[in-house]
């Protein structure tokens, strides 16, 4: 009996485990959709101030202004790619993740279905 009660136990945590790895999934993918519309923003946003025509009007007027307003769209174009990139890569993972997900829930009810059978339990029988 103790055996049985280890494994449910141990059943128990799996599908604990299971189910909070999901959840941050959920979490994961507002992050990766946010990545991916955000960072392609502010570059875009960079990219136009930098082509604007005022843009070296501003670098040659005011000097120290200038070299800040560059630093910082460097940083901003830069940021935002490395941010892109990780988005997607973890858009692909998170996908990967879903069909994995969906493999294991199927065998389980399979398994779960097989067990009830070999040992003649009827769902509505449980206590």
């Amino acid at each position: 009996m103790e055996d049985s009660e280890n494994s449910h136990s141990i059943r128990d945590v799996i599908e604990s485990f299971v189910e909070q790895i999901q959840t941050t999934r959920k979490m994961l993918f507002g992050i990766t959709i946010s990545a991916l519309i955000l960072a392609p923003l502010a570059i875009g946003l960079s990219a136009y101030l930098v082509k604007h025509e005022h843009f070296f009007f501003i670098l040659d007027e005011y000097d120290e202004f200038g070299t800040f307003l560059v630093i910082l769209l460097v940083t901003v174009i830069i940021v935002s790619s490395i941010w892109l990139v990780l988005g997607i890569r973890q858009f692909a993972m998170l996908k990967s993740w879903n069909s994995r997900y969906s493999n294991y829930i199927k065998k389980k009810e399979k398994l779960d279905e097989k067990i009830s059978a070999s040992f003649d339990l009827d769902e509505d029988q449980e206590t």
